[in-house]
């Protein structure tokens, strides 16, 4: 009994050895990950509107300079700088007393210059019989005619002297050329006022509304357009419907829709820029000449483009990358060539065909060559 007691003792510990040595040994089993979910969109092309942005300045549709038109020393400014003023308002007076001096003696030569064309008159007239009969020379006659000629030809100077006296005086009072706002005064009370040079100028007048936005476009991209346009590729508005849209310094939407209005027919030899202009409303004075903005033109429509959020593209240094799925589910990138376009969304140029499956959420999780699970933008997750 005792023997058999041993034995079973015995075996017990050996089966206790070996199982341990078998955990010992055993290696664990590697956990496999799950593909991981991506949105994708599918690539079909369509026609898309075709929009060009670049850099604008704003500019008023009439930039004037109020100048003063005589010589003197400037009296008064009679409004209020940065305010708006109506056309035909004064807006400065210079002294006008040496002005009414130049008229009264204007007015003094007039006066003489009449009275002797009446005498000149009355002398033709008394001679001109005479001459008829024999009663005085050709020489009288003709030295009668010659004074009354020189009578008229003085009023005539005096008369013009005359106007010339009043328009002076007239113009020492400086008036607004056009309605609009005005800038700073560039000349002070007391100054002397010269009709020619720097110091004529007086104030700047702009008309703000409607507003001009000066841009410039490349000569390739006119290029471009052309060459797009012969082959079928797009489909140009109509010069009366380019329309423009701004965003301001501040990232915001301007409201009011432009009008493209001008482009120069020559290419500028130094920028190799073509100039163009479009024109906004701007009744309530929410934009200023002279501000940067953002121009966006609505050129005419893209035949069959690949259009694609803008979020699905991933730069790599100078590269444009944008990661696809293939029949297999693994993760294939492809370098793109894009275009901006709008609403978030981007225009491939090259690198995608039709069909082809573009993640837009989930790149991190979808490293290249690794396999994923695509699910269709527009098709509700499954639930898990």
């Amino acid at each position: 009994m005792h023997n058999t007691t041993k034995t079973i003792c015995s075996i017990s510990a050996g089966i206790f050895v070996l199982s341990t040595m078998a955990a010992c040994n055993k290696v664990p089993e590697k956990k496999v990950r799950p593909p991981a979910p991506v949105t994708v969109i599918e690539v079909k092309p369509a026609d898309v509107p075709l929009s060009k942005e670049m850099i604008g300045e704003t500019a008023g549709y009439r930039d004037v300079e109020v100048r003063s038109r005589v010589n003197g020393i400037l009296l008064k400014r009679t409004y209020v700088e940065g305010q708006n003023v109506q056309a035909g308002q004064v807006l400065f007076e210079i002294d006008p007393e040496p002005y009414k001096a130049i008229l009264d003696q204007a007015k003094g030569v007039l006066s003489q210059a009449a009275s002797n064309l009446d005498k000149a008159r009355a002398d033709r007239d008394r001679i001109t019989p005479l001459f008829k009969e024999n009663a005085v020379s050709r020489k009288d006659f003709d030295d009668a005619n010659a004074a009354f000629n020189s009578a008229v030809a003085s009023h005539t100077s005096a008369q013009a002297s005359l106007r010339q006296a009043e328009l002076n005086l007239e113009y020492t009072k400086v008036t607004a050329p056009i309605s609009g706002t005005t800038s700073k005064l560039a000349q002070s009370e007391g100054s002397l006022i010269s009709a020619s040079g720097e110091s004529g100028k007086l104030t700047t007048i702009s008309q703000y509304n409607p507003l001009y936005v000066n841009f410039s476009y490349s000569e390739q991209d006119k290029q471009e357009l052309d060459s797009a346009k012969r082959s079928g590729g797009i489909t140009l508005n109509h010069p009366s419907k380019f329309t423009a849209q701004l965003r301001l310094a501040d990232g915001s939407q301007y409201s009011e829709i432009g009008q493209v209005n001008f482009s120069d027919n020559r290419v500028d030899p130094n920028t190799g820029t073509i100039r163009a202009r479009a024109i906004f409303k701007n009744e309530d004075g929410q934009l200023l000449p002279g501000q940067f903005v953002r121009v966006t033109l609505d050129i005419g429509t893209l035949k069959n483009a690949i259009s694609i959020p803008a979020r699905a593209v991933v730069q790599s240094q100078a590269d444009f990358i944008v990661m696809t799925v293939d029949k297999d589910n693994k993760v294939v990138p492809k370098p793109v060539t894009i275009r901006p376009s709008e609403n978030g969304q981007v225009i491939v140029k090259t690198g995608l065909n039709a069909g082809d499956k573009v993640i837009t959420e989930g790149q991190m999780k979808a490293p290249p060559g690794s396999t994923v699970k695509p699910i269709i933008a527009s098709a509700p997750a499954a639930s898990k």
